[in-house]
This record gives C-alpha cells, structure tokens and sequence, in this order.
C-alpha cells in the first residue's frame, strides 16, 4: 500500500474519518497493531480511528505559525516543550503539509493554551510522518503547565529567508539565507551588531550576538551576501544595504555565525549601545566605534589603555588577548567623538559601563581616535634567520593581503613590507624624529640616499634605525630601534649634485646579530648587477611615512607605480638626470603618485617572477610633490651592486 495524500478537518469533534488512496486488487480488511480497523473496498479506505493524531497551530499571526495543539479522547490540548526541538517541528510542518524552514518555539511563545497538557518529552528524530510516532510520553503524563506550550513557525520559503545550522539548537549556528532554491551564506565584512538584532528580531528572538569562531570547513555553499549594512530598524535583513545577490570577495573562512536569545534570556547579551571595529586588516581589530542617538561615532584614545580594549573585545565575543591602539593607529574617523577619557577596570560587561564622562563631552580630535586588536596573536618569527639562510629569506613577504597616502598612495598592511626602515634623527630629548626612509638588505646593514646625511653630517651618534616601524607615534610589538654603527657614503657623491645618491648604514651588534628578523623584518634582495626592473613588471611600489599632501603621515605608506622610459627624465631634467638613476611616477593628471620628503633614501620595490621583492631604487630626488610632468628619480641600485657588495661583504 502506498499513502499519497491526507484530509483532516480541525473543527472535527467526535470520530476523525481520514481519505487514503491505495492500491488493492480486491475488497479487504486491514487491522493495524493499534486496534484500528480499516474496511477497503478497491482504492478507498475508512478509518474508525484516526491512524494520525489530529494537530493544529493556535495563535499564530498567520496559518504557518503557532502553538502546538493535539486531540485527544474528544479534546484538543497542548504539548509542553521539555525537550522540544527544531526536529519536533519538522515533523509537525510535515504532518500539516506545510513546507518551508521548520521552527521550535518553547515557553508559551505563541500564548498559553487551554485545556488539558496532552503530551510531553517528544522526541522525533525529523523524520516521522506524524508526531505519533515520535518517542513521547503517555497521553496525559507531564509535570507541565501551560506556561511550557510548544509552538512551531513553518516559514515558506521565499528569497531572504534566513536560518541558523551547525548549532547547538535553533537559536544558534552559521547564518544562512535562502535564494533561488538555494541555502547559501553571508559573508561577515562590515558585520555590526546591529546587523545581528535585525536578523535575530526576523527569526523571532528578542536579541543576538555574533560569534566569532567560524567552523565552515569544507562547506561548498554559495556565498550569497557581502557588506550588509543595517540601521537597527529594519524588519527584514534584505531591507539592509548590500552588495548584489553572489558579490562578495569572501571564503567560508569569513562566514557569520550568530547567537539569538529570547526575552528572557537578555541578561547573557552584553547591554548598552552597539560597537563595531572599523578599518582593521581583519575583523577582529579597528578603530572602535559606538552607535549612540542614531549615529555611529568614535572613542577618544586619552587614558586607553589594553583593559578598555579588554572589554571591547569581550562585548564583541573575542576571548584573547586585548591589544589599546592609540592616535587613529587605524585611521581617522568621521562622525562624532562619543566618549573621552573611558576607564575601564577589564571586568564590565559592556564598554558604556566604562564611559564616565557626558556623552558628547570631550577635548580631542579624529587623530586621537581609539582602537582595539582582538585575539593578539603575540610576536612571531619566520623560522631560522642566520646567515647561511638570509639568501633564502630576502625579498619575503610574509602579510599582505590587502592594501592611504604617499602622495596618491594608501596604508600599507603592517608587516607588509618588512624591509622597510626609518632613519631617525636623535635629540637632546630623547624622542627624534623620522629623516628619511631606508632598507634593510640584511640583518646589519640599511640602504638610503646619500642625501640624507648632507644637513647633520656622518656622526653616527646622530642617528638611530627604527625597524619594523608601522605607526610613528604608537610602541608596537615589532618595534626596536637600533644605534649606528658606520655611515659609509659613496665617494662621488657631492651636495651640489644628485648623483651617486647612495649610502650604507651598518647598524650596532654583532655581525648577522643586529635586526632581529621577525614576521615584520626581513630584508629586500639585491639585484644583479646592471640588472634592470622588467619593462612589464605588474607589482612595482614605493613606501615611506613621508608628505601626503597635508601633513607627514603617521602610519606606513604604500604606493604603485610605473616605471618610465628615462627618455620621459632627460626631456624634463635634461643633464640632471644620468644613467645612474631610475625615472618613475605616474604624471596622468588624474592618477598622479610620487614620494616626497620623508621619504627620502626608502625603496622603490619591484616583484621579481617567484614573489621576490627587489630594491631597485632609491628615492633620491624630483620637482616637488606629485607635480604635473614632473616624476621622481631613483638612485639605480642595479649600478652599485658591486659598491655594495665591497662594502657590506654579503
């Protein structure tokens, strides 16, 4: 016999007659384990018994959702909800012939019920045609009270329509929405907290809160949402701006997992406004910022300290350490300052439990807007760095995922260019300041420009190198700053000319024992010997801290740029410029790139074939800053390899 289809009245009161087709050859009687008595006669049955039991939603807003009703001995009654799940509910859609993403609600969530508790301790595994043949207790057997109903949602399906899977529970799990007949997921760029609430109000909880860890191994789902930016006030997460259905530049990696909680679940959710972490190099760190009267606003850094950035990252879900950064480290805001002078002891739930000031009320600018790291990784190193193995580590580019200013530049990602380092002139106080860029070619020798020591002289005790710098004003882990050993600038270089603009800096220690390299110092790599950039070389940047073209930038600066023919030179410097020097920049009047003062004597770095950085350049000189027709020029490092090899014994 096979079962195609079921009709079932709610208003029934005494005897339930049920419709089945089966296929039969002649008249007979079927009885069932039961007791109930089926009479056929060729493709129709009756039943004196209903083989199903009657269910029904009660107190829905609509026909898809609602509480759980049974009948039972000429009664309708309730479920109580201990041990009720999302598989409960799929039996009971399944039961109702209702389709679509099946839903337990617990706790009287649709209203408390009337009547008899007829059923408790349901256990379906999901796959039962009817409830009656889920594990259960006996009819009528609870400890129950209406207060416990059991409720269902069998949401249709429709485009938008979300879910949570791979959860402990309903509540919990990978967030995933529905379209064009496919289950897929949301990628967690620019996830706020306010994204979560509007996701969790549209699957009925009350609050939610992201998770952090995501365990989306091996999924092969589409990705079907990127950039989701939420108000707060949407009823639907497709109210939210976002990029097109599939846009995304994501990986499963970067999935949004949530916890949702109902009413009464509220005091686990951190309180107080929303917080977010903005233009990190990843989502668990950034310039924090607060969701306050309707706007979202930034913190000022006076007084942060590592037990504020503690209790951000716990309000976000991170369980790590907590890093303070301080003086815009991740840039400068918009918007308004919220909150000065925050004092956090590391123990409140919440960042607005720290807030001690008016909101609104502060004495501080953009560029002392406050940031966090989350889930500090600490310092690492790349392995082995002697000597024997520097041939093999130069050129390394450990980070760089993603890439504001050189003049037309952006920020570079730290530890992005490892060989990057700051000549820094010392002073009575103490403190110095930045003199030029430079490059680190091993562990104890930098490459600059000959220029740099034309106004203080070669006095070594002049000078500092700072390596694995990112942020000038702000100590970071990477961080050390190294006395000057020997300052040997090339012989034919004169002040009153640009040529032979090189020199070389040997740091103070041992020998190979000078830098320690780390993730965020390594040195470049040399070129041969005349050798020259590919005329077709994709990758070709200058970096430094130097002029962006409204103040010298805090933070380390990257920028490509196109090499030109020297002819481009020679018609603007005439005999200026020699066959000494490289001619680079881009003079479009719309896409002007150049490196200005500061950084003097850092690299101009192109990629070889293999992913090996080369130091072809150095900055040397140019008609001011990202001026039209005008590029810069480089020292050709190519010319002086063997100077430096002489020099340097590498």
């Amino acid at each position: 016999n096979s079962l195609n289809f079921f009709v079932f009245s709610q208003e029934i009161d005494e005897v339930a007659l049920i419709a089945w087709k089966v296929y039969a050859k002649m008249n007979h009687t079927v009885h069932h384990s039961n007791g109930n008595k089926m009479t056929c006669s060729y493709n129709l049955c009756l039943i004196t018994a209903s083989v199903f039991t009657l269910i029904r939603l009660a107190g829905g807003n609509n026909a898809y959702e609602g509480r759980v009703e049974v009948y039972h001995a000429g009664q309708w009654g309730t479920i109580c909800d201990d041990q009720w799940d999302d598989a409960d509910a799929e039996v009971v859609c399944r039961q109702l012939g209702l389709g679509g993403v099946a839903k337990a609600w617990s706790q009287a969530y649709f209203g408390e019920g009337s009547g008899p508790v007829l059923l408790d301790e349901v256990r379906c595994t999901g796959n039962e045609l009817s409830i009656e043949q889920c594990p259960k207790s006996s009819w009528q057997e609870h400890n129950c009270g209406h207060k416990e109903d059991a409720g269902v949602s069998c949401t249709p399906l429709a485009d938008g329509a979300l879910r949570l899977t791979s959860g402990k529970g309903g509540h919990e799990g990978r967030l995933e929405v529905y379209y064009t007949g496919q289950w897929g997921t949301i990628c967690d760029d620019g996830w706020t907290e306010l994204n979560t609430q509007v996701v969790c109000r549209q699957l009925g909880f009350k609050y939610g809160k992201s998770v952090p860890e995501s365990y989306s191994e091996g999924n092969s789902a589409p990705i079907w949402l990127d950039d989701v930016s939420c108000s707060g006030k949407e009823t639907n997460l497709l109210q939210c701006s976002r990029r097109e259905w599939g846009e995304h530049d994501c990986s499963h990696q970067e999935d949004i997992r949530l916890i949702c909680y109902p009413d009464n679940d509220s005091h686990k959710l951190s309180l107080g406004p929303p917080i977010r972490l903005m233009d990190g190099e990843n989502k668990k760190e950034g310039r924090v910022e607060i969701f306050i009267n309707g706007l979202w606003g930034t913190i000022c850094d006076d007084g942060w300290s590592d037990k504020d950035a503690a209790v951000v990252c716990r309000q976000l879900g991170y369980k790590g350490p907590a890093r303070a950064r301080t003086m815009a480290y991740f840039g400068e805001g918009k918007g308004p300052i919220h909150a000065d002078n925050v004092k956090c002891t590391g123990n409140e739930r919440s960042l607005v439990d720290c807030i001690k000031q008016d909101i609104g009320t502060h004495n501080c600018r953009h560029s002392e807007d406050a940031g966090v790291i989350c889930d500090h990784p600490g310092k690492k190193t790349p392995g082995n760095s002697n000597k024997d193995s520097l041939a093999s580590v130069c050129g390394l580019r450990l980070l760089h995922r993603r890439q504001k200013r050189i003049i037309g530049g952006k920020n570079s990602l730290r530890g992005g260019w490892p060989w990057q380092v700051a000549l820094r002139l010392k002073s009575s106080h103490g403190d110095g300041r930045l003199l030029c860029g430079a490059t680190l070619i091993s562990s104890c020798w930098v490459l600059t420009a000959a220029h740099c020591f034309k106004r203080y002289g070669n006095n070594t005790r002049n000078y500092a190198v700072r390596v694995g710098d990112y942020h000038t004003l702000v100590p970071e882990e990477y961080e050390e700053e190294i006395g000057v050993q020997q300052i040997v600038i090339h012989k034919e270089y004169r002040p009153d000319s640009s040529d032979y603009d090189i020199a070389l800096v040997r740091l103070q220690g041992p020998e190979e024992q000078c830098a320690r390299f780390s993730t965020h110092v390594l040195p470049a790599c040399l070129p041969l010997w005349r050798e020259r950039p590919q005329k077709t070389a994709p990758s070709c940047y200058i970096t430094g801290w130097g002029d962006t073209g409204r103040a010298y930038s805090r933070t380390l600066q990257q920028a490509a740029i196109p090499l030109l023919p020297k002819r481009v030179c020679e018609e603007r410097y005439k005999r200026r410029f020699t066959g000494r020097m490289l001619c680079a920049g881009n003079v479009q009047e719309q896409k002007r790139v150049d490196s200005c003062q500061g950084d003097s004597g850092g690299p101009l770095m192109c990629e070889r074939p293999g992913e090996s950085w080369v130091v072809y350049g150095v900055t040397s000189w140019g008609y001011g800053c990202g001026v039209k027709d005008s590029p810069g020029v480089y020292t050709k490092v190519s010319s002086f390899v063997p100077w430096i090899k002489s020099v340097t014994k590498l």
